[in-house]
């Protein structure tokens, strides 16, 4: 493993099916694949970038661009995103010979995660889940939540005034927004293309005719039996903490930790804590 892992030493592509794959991989043995959110200017690396060289001290590491993110293509979209992403998924495991993996997602990343342990379950071997997307419907918040207005907002009208107005919804702690941070996802989100393959993932995410094919998540709990572990920051304002109640009562084997003074982003407003709490769950059975 080189001594500095950086966005280049650790990229690569491959071509799946015709699209165009992006990822990243560092470190060995048994696989872990983390699942980046569906923010504007999100990329693998930009979510989960100051994990990865913790993680790939234990594991061989694959951090995709899901599709129509990052450098990675988007493919025509014939059912929900969430379920599509979870097959293009499977896709690449099989292109990296992977035949099973622990995953960790973050988000829209998390529901991704949870679509395979439900319709792939021999792929998936734990799951570790953090303010995860599908697995309930707001108790106690607006519907859409703050954070998801915020995004919709700047998808309509991109300036950096509404990409602040967002990324706070992401933090507690605003002193992480930073201008280098706003810059990055800035540049990331206006750049060629990005905004109509993020408006066609959102598309097909709340595409009633491609629900009406769809079985939510949230509606089949008790059949998703991989071990989880859910993570939720208490003060969460894009996908509010209520939302981790019916996942929690439901899911067979799911386990649930809460980190006060905490939003969306846990794996950088706790980052150690996050680290520390995921290791030993994925690692656990291999003890």
């Amino acid at each position: 493993m080189p001594t500095e892992l950086t966005h280049d030493s650790t990229s690569a592509t491959v071509s799946i099916d015709g699209v165009e794959f992006h990822y990243h991989e560092a470190g060995s043995g048994r696989p872990l694949i983390m699942l980046h959110g569906s923010g504007p200017g999100v990329t693998a690396w930009s979510n989960f970038q100051h994990n990865l060289e913790f993680f790939a001290q234990h594991f061989r590491v694959v951090m995709p661009d899901l599709p129509g993110f990052g450098a990675t293509e988007l493919p025509e979209l014939k059912e929900v995103y969430t379920l599509a992403g979870a097959r293009w998924i499977t896709r690449l495991m099989d292109r990296l010979d992977i035949e099973s993996a622990v995953l960790v997602g973050n988000s829209m990343g998390g529901a991704v995660a949870a679509e395979m342990a439900a319709h792939f379950p021999e792929r998936v071997e734990r799951i570790a889940i953090m303010g995860s997307g599908g697995l309930s419907r707001s108790l106690f918040q607006t519907e859409p939540s703050e954070g998801f207005q915020r995004l919709f907002a700047f998808l309509q009208d991109p300036t950096r005034a509404r990409m602040i107005e967002w990324i706070n919804t992401m933090v507690h702690d605003k002193s992480l927004v930073t201008d280098e941070l706003v810059d990055e996802r800035m540049a990331n989100a206006t750049a060629d293309g990005v905004l109509d393959r993020t408006r066609a993932v959102f598309g097909a995410m709340f595409n009633p005719t491609l629900r009406e094919t769809y079985t939510p998540l949230w509606t089949h709990l008790e059949t998703i039996t991989t071990p989880t572990l859910m993570l939720w920051g208490r003060e969460d304002r894009m996908l509010p903490y209520d939302q981790a109640h019916l996942a929690n009562r439901w899911m067979p084997d799911v386990e649930l930790h809460t980190f006060a003074n905490c939003g969306h982003w846990i794996q950088v407003e706790r980052k150690r804590d996050f680290e520390r709490v995921v290791l030993e769950f994925l690692t656990r059975d291999s003890d």
